[in-house]
């Protein structure tokens, strides 16, 4: 007889990556099935070492044309050799969607039913909610359940074949990418948000304190669009649309010094922040980073013998509310100095007419996320949320 179980993630200890990597551990697999609306790679990252071991047997059923399913995805699960299907209902209102992971094996099979993508979000850090069953394959009962979930996937692979179709290669991920059914996620769609500000105050609700993991890190370079193989052989470069960025920092939860708003004894107001290592990887030097690669594209005058100075615009959007575009300074320390050898930030943001957005007390434990526009290399988003 089946037994249940609960997971909710992030509110409880539980997460998905751990629920999963359980189940993939399951001995000797007879079945794994899959089935996700969205795929990404931070979210491969947690499940790689368990997939592999398993993926002779293991079938994936993922939603594309959704804006999110990337080609580094796919790439990357057809390099693991799983058999990978594509579930593309043809329109972009209609969503493949569920959420699916099983395992079986001799008389035990494992199923997790819920919300959760194959996204690092949806793995570890959103509140997620899934059922897990432990099933007894020795009751009539329970096998027919794992046969119904079967034949379910094998009825839609036999019924719409045009729509559901197995991804043979990467030449064959290429193609789907070419047309616009798989993203790339070096581009990420620009930050939204709900309303611009208008007379009052915007609320104070904090963060809700969550359980929480951090990325290891983002890209280490601002990326470049992939190149579209076409039918011909030849290559056209792909054109981001003009609402699509590049992440290019992240950084760690802001602190009161970041906001301008510091309590110690002696500690002053410095009105900007210091652009970091936050998550970038470890390969990065955040010293020269954001001088040669993130803001390359400006004028950058000296301000003193040691000092370097730009301005940008820079587009504030905080707990999704706009706030503007504001024209702020960059500083750049260019000696290698004390601070240089420490590997200190060498380049800070000052927040200047966008402080008085800034300096509050509820953005503290938030995370920043700077984007560069795809098309114009000298615009900027700043996310707060």
């Amino acid at each position: 007889m089946a037994e249940l179980d609960f997971i909710l993630q992030a509110v409880t200890t539980a997460n998905h990556a751990k629920a999963l990597q359980a189940l993939l551990a399951l001995p000797d697999p007879t079945e794994v099935l899959v089935s996700v609306a969205f795929v990404r790679e931070p979210g491969l990252d947690a499940l790689e070492a368990a997939i592999k071991p398993v993926a002779v047997k293991a079938r994936f059923f993922i939603g594309i044309r959704n804006d999110i399913t990337s080609i580094q995805a796919v790439k990357r699960l057809l390099a693991m050799k799983v058999k990978l299907y594509a579930v593309d209902t043809g329109s972009r209102g209609t969503l493949f969607h569920p959420k699916l992971y099983l395992a079986a094996s001799g008389r035990k099979a494992t199923a997790i039913i819920g919300s959760a993508n194959l996204t690092f979000g949806g793995l570890h850090n959103n509140i997620e909610v899934s059922t897990r069953v432990n099933l007894d394959l020795s009751s009539a009962a329970d096998k027919k359940f794992l046969e119904d979930v079967t034949n379910a996937f094998a009825e839609m692979l036999k019924n719409h074949p045009r729509h559901v179709f197995l991804i043979k290669d990467d030449q064959h991920a290429g193609e789907l990418f070419s047309s616009g059914r798989l993203a790339d996620e070096n581009l990420t769609p620009a930050p939204s948000f709900t309303s611009s500000v208008r007379k009052g105050e915007r609320d104070d609700l904090p963060p809700m304190k969550l359980n929480r993991v951090f990325r290891s890190g983002i890209a280490g370079a601002i990326p470049k669009p992939l190149a579209k193989p076409l039918k011909s052989g030849l290559t056209a470069v792909a054109q981001p649309a003009s609402s699509a960025n590049y992440l290019v920092w992240e950084s760690k939860p802001l602190e009161r010094r970041d906001l301008t708003i510091p309590t110690a004894s002696g500690t002053h107001e410095t009105g900007s922040v210091n652009l970091d290592k936050g998550l970038l990887p470890k390969a990065v030097d955040h010293r020269s980073y954001f001088r040669d690669e993130v803001f390359s594209h400006l004028v950058w005058t000296p301000r003193s013998k040691t000092v370097d100075e730009a301005h940008a615009k820079f587009q504030l959007i905080i707990s999704g509310i706009g706030y503007g575009e504001f024209n702020l300074n960059i500083r750049h320390t260019k000696t290698k100095d004390k601070s240089y050898k420490q590997r200190n930030a060498l380049t800070r943001l000052s927040w200047g007419p966008a402080r008085q957005y800034i300096a509050r007390p509820d953005l503290i434990g938030r995370t920043l996320a700077l984007y560069c526009d795809a098309i114009d290399p000298t615009r900027f988003t700043i996310e707060i949320d």
